[in-house]
């Protein structure tokens, strides 16, 4: 088994690593505390063909390996929480669903550009009755003529406010459970009947903006059904299932984070005549914030290698997803004790760190839905 980087993957980490630095680093608090879409970053991000890390060339992607896009995004979420989450959401989630399940025209029309971040992705599942529960769903979507007509609303849906492609899952057969759903590709700005109700106001993830959707007799033409009708329920789980290594991904961005700035408030403050570092209790602290995150990205790079060979992986991502989703939670929490009553304050950015790991255990499956699909898994092997 050969742990070491290829040439290609270290130059993917050392672009996204350099980027971040010089224009992610420096802005992330202004993030955190305006909360506004980042829109020119993202386009910085586009040129540098972050948009669309793991999808072909043919269709404006970078054409990387998943490791790369894992490494990649794992460096965005070392920046911003919330960048992870606006990439994450647009790559795995929104553009996944087309490149897995579109037709070549589909992918061509609406794929190209979310991949060259000239449009910006979201994934319309969730709704207020429906999180865990997918069949729960009360959206619906009518065939009437050449046209779907669709009614319903959905919650929690990162990049909701301001996507311009959204791939959203209503019931076509409601009696039919979870083989009566069936997912669209929406264009907001010009179908009408698509209505944002707000956007929420969150702990952190912030810059990344969670919306609420309405829709109200939304019409679409037929030919942008993903699949076949029926087909959307397991089509969610499969785009969730890749998507659950990429939160991995960014849980251990924001845990690296946590422990670089805990490791550098550590050599700097000194207490009793010495930098608190030198105390047994801060670097066994910080020994065990590393190896989580260490054993966190080899569960990561473990489920994403099973993607690449196209070996079963949904216990190895639901894995990698909940370890490293309590692992950020873990060391960022370390970080603001280490910080003392500076990690409460809002002068280090200890406190954000935390604010952002915690979303990494609610969404894309919580941890106790994770557990669940671990056990399942290990009981039908």
């Amino acid at each position: 088994m050969d742990f070491a980087l290829s040439a290609e993957q270290q130059q993917i980490r050392d672009m996204v690593s350099e980027f971040v630095d010089e224009e992610v680093v420096p802005v992330a608090s202004d993030i955190d505390h305006d909360d506004e879409f980042p829109r020119e970053l993202i386009g910085e991000m586009a040129d540098l063909g972050l948009m669309g890390m793991p999808f072909p060339e043919e269709y404006g992607g970078a054409g990387l390996d998943y490791h790369s896009y894992a490494i990649g995004l794992e460096e965005i979420a070392r920046g911003s929480g919330g960048l992870g989450t606006i990439v994450a959401a647009h790559i795995s989630l929104a553009g996944n669903m087309i490149y897995e399940f579109g037709s070549d025209r589909q992918k061509e029309a609406y794929l190209t550009p979310l991949a060259e971040g000239r449009d910006i992705g979201a994934f319309a599942l969730s709704e207020a009755g429906a999180g865990s529960d997918v069949p729960s769903m009360e959206t619906t979507a009518r065939k009437e003529g050449d046209e779907y007509v669709i009614d319903g609303g959905k919650l929690w849906i990162s990049n909701g406010s301001v996507a311009d492609t959204v791939t959203l899952f209503a019931k076509t057969d409601p009696e039919a459970g979870n083989k009566g759903i069936s997912s669209f590709i929406v264009r907001p700005e010009s179908d009408e009947g698509f209505i944002v109700e707000g956007t929420e106001e969150k702990l952190g993830d912030k810059g990344c903006p969670t919306a609420e959707l309405r829709f109200d007799e939304l019409r679409i033409p037929e030919g942008r059904l993903l699949g076949e009708e029926g087909d959307g329920f397991v089509q969610a789980l499969k785009t969730l299932n890749g998507g659950r290594i990429t939160i991995a991904a960014r849980g251990v961005g924001i845990a690296r984070a946590a422990l670089e700035e805990a490791a550098d408030y550590a050599g700097e403050r000194e207490q009793f005549g010495q930098p608190i570092g030198e105390f047994q209790s801060i670097k066994h602290k910080l020994a065990d914030m590393d190896t989580k995150i260490q054993a966190a990205k080899m569960l990561m790079h473990r489920a994403a290698d099973r993607k690449i060979r196209g070996e079963d992986f949904i216990k190895h991502s639901a894995q990698a997803k909940l370890y490293a989703s309590e692992v950020s939670r873990e060391v960022a929490n370390e970080g603001i004790q280490i910080h003392g009553g500076y990690g409460y304050t809002k002068d280090f950015p200890a406190e954000r760190f935390y604010r952002d790991a915690k979303l990494n255990e609610i969404y894309e499956g919580t941890s106790e839905v994770l557990r669940n699909t671990i056990g399942d898994q290990i009981l039908d092997s």
